[in-house]
């Protein structure tokens, strides 16, 4: 154990939260610059959901088939393993963070065992998990698949289209044989190439949008032309598995008795508003994915007060300066959290918080490399190409579930907006219970806020920021938060940290 691990607290002198591409950025960014980093990350190996792979224990050399981007992923990882073998980053995998806390001259992160363990050589304390120490904290908890609720879409075999990916990556094999892939967006073509490459056949993918939608976008788009050359290869891969691939077009209702056997579509006009006489049925289908963007996780930037904006999705992002610092000193904000842009643009910030964290202070001259500029200006583009259809909330029928968790349909969300005035997604989760289920909004949230707004209206920033607010960021057992005292009481007696900190 190194003397910076005492019983279950690490100090370090920046602690990163997320091993994804900007954490790993930031994680070697910060140890190459001499400080101490402690990496907390709820997955069992580095990697994130981007790099995410099999099992380092059965394929102990994986050869990076089906991920962008692989290179920089082995030379990021050896730059990370490296510095674990020189005592550089306390690596601390299969935790994840329930509280942060700001204290005067730093951040205690609480952390708890997820479902994938930590490795024996860093094991947790038995039955519970590590406070991690820092004067400085860089958050990369990147993202997850945006969804809008349809008809019949709580049946088994619908999935995240992320999901989908996440499981032929952690699993080398699919969740079903026919698939149909549906939402808006570029991820929609890996998610439907890796299917048909893994030996899937996908029976459509559907996007709302149209590729006349680009056009506004072509000095952006032309900024960044290895995304052309990404297109062109799943271009290939859809010719060469006769994947149809159809625009301006939705599933508007999963058909199915106990378990997902079809879907229902239709053409939409620009707005989302179905076409009449469009209507069209697939047959014979096991897995629907849907991805409508993605949704930065924000609970612990808003936990700790960072200060937070709109993004051009709609999305919920944190304010960062060109340090990657956000408006609380000491707090660096990397990857989706400060908007959806891509694993490229991700690395790139992770470097510049990483090596800004790294210093005394994040203060002073900008080490952000200009291609972040462009990646940016791309991101904002992706967005407004592919937006979320503003007329989607036409799709849904009064008894259609919105949220899963506690089987609140949208008939009675309306009717908690237009009855009780419940027009915001912190207001609708107490009088509905929408969000308060096990995953706590982070799949209806979004749903929720904007019909909380009414028709065609986005979610406000401030009905997110709401619904991003947790005091307990995720599952923690009565005697983790039981053992917070006897921690305080460990802490004071033995002063292993400044004065000033502790857990």
């Amino acid at each position: 154990m190194s003397p910076n691990e005492v019983g279950s607290t690490v100090k370090a002198d920046v602690a990163v939260v997320g091993a994804g591409p900007a954490g790993l950025a930031a994680a070697v960014a910060a140890a190459e610059a001499g400080s101490l980093v402690a990496v907390v990350d709820a997955g069992a190996q580095p990697g994130g959901q981007f790099w995410r792979h099999r099992p380092e224990t059965v394929v102990p050399e994986p050869d990076g088939a089906g991920h962008h981007g692989w290179r920089s992923y082995l030379e990021l990882r050896a730059r990370f393993d490296t510095a674990r073998r020189r005592g550089r980053i306390i690596y601390l995998p299969g935790l994840q963070v329930w509280m942060p806390e700001k204290n005067g001259t730093g951040f205690t992160l609480h952390t708890t065992p997820t479902v994938a363990r930590a490795r024996p050589e860093h094991p947790a304390v038995p039955g519970a998990g590590r406070a991690v120490i820092a004067p400085r904290l860089v958050l990369c908890p990147g993202g997850y698949d945006r969804q809008l609720p349809v008809p019949g879409w709580e049946l088994p075999g619908v999935m995240a289209a992320g999901g989908i990916q996440a499981f032929l990556k952690g699993n080398g094999t699919l969740p079903g044989r026919r698939f149909v892939i549906a939402g808006t967006g570029p991820f929609l073509l890996p998610v439907a190439a890796g299917i048909a490459e893994a030996g899937g056949r996908v029976l459509a993918v559907l996007e709302s949008s149209s590729v006349t939608a680009w056009l506004p976008h072509l000095g952006a788009a032309a900024m960044v032309p290895e995304k052309a050359l990404e297109g062109a290869e799943y271009a290939t891969v859809f010719a060469r598995h006769r994947i149809p691939y159809r625009t301006r077009s939705i599933v508007t209702e999963i058909l199915g008795e106990d378990r997902t056997s079809g879907v229902r579509t239709a053409k939409v006009d620009a707005d989302g508003r179905t076409r009449p006489g469009t209507e069209g049925i697939y047959d014979d289908v096991d897995v629907v994915g849907f991805g409508w963007g993605f949704t930065p996780q924000m609970e612990l930037p808003v936990a700790l007060g960072a200060g937070t904006r709109l993004d051009a999705d709609g999305s919920l992002v944190g304010l960062v300066d060109e340090n990657q610092e956000s408006s609380i000193p000491g707090l660096f904000l990397a990857g989706e959290v400060t908007g959806v842009g891509g694993a490229v643009l991700a690395v790139i910030e992770g470097l510049t918080a990483g090596a800004a964290a790294a210093r005394e202070s994040g203060s002073g001259a900008s080490v952000k490399p200009s291609p972040a500029a462009r990646h940016r200006r791309f991101a904002q583009a992706m967005h407004r190409a592919h937006p979320v259809p503003a007329a989607w909330q036409e799709w849904l029928q009064p008894d259609t579930t919105v949220c899963r968790c506690e089987e609140v349909t949208a008939g009675e969300i309306r009717k908690a907006r237009e009855t009780l005035q419940a027009r915001d997604g912190r207001s609708l989760k107490s009088v509905t219970r929408a969000g308060m289920g096990w995953c706590q909004g982070r799949v209806c949230g979004f749903a929720a806020a904007c019909l909380g707004a009414g028709p065609g209206a986005p979610a406000s920033a401030q009905s997110l920021n709401d619904a991003a607010r947790r005091p307990v960021g995720a599952p923690v057992s009565i005697g983790e938060l039981a053992s917070l005292e006897t921690a305080d009481s460990w802490t004071q007696a033995t002063d292993p940290v400044p004065k000033g900190l502790h857990t």
